[in-house]
């Protein structure tokens, strides 16, 4: 699984690190979300994580 954000799309609303905080994470200095590798999430919850990006900047393939 790859996960890729798009911080151009990124608004920085913090969903996907509330739903899915082993898988993403705040930056602080960008305010953009980011990947936490190695992922701690299930594929599932980092899956719901994605899924709730307002603007579709996360991509998992």
């Amino acid at each position: 699984m790859e996960i890729k954000i798009d911080p151009d799309k990124c608004i920085g609303c913090g969903t996907c690190a509330a739903i899915a905080p082993g898988s993403f994470k705040m930056n602080d200095e960008t305010n953009k979300a980011e990947v936490i590798n190695p992922v701690t999430d299930s594929e599932e919850t980092t899956k719901m994580g994605a899924e709730s990006c307002p603007t579709a900047a996360i991509v998992i393939e």
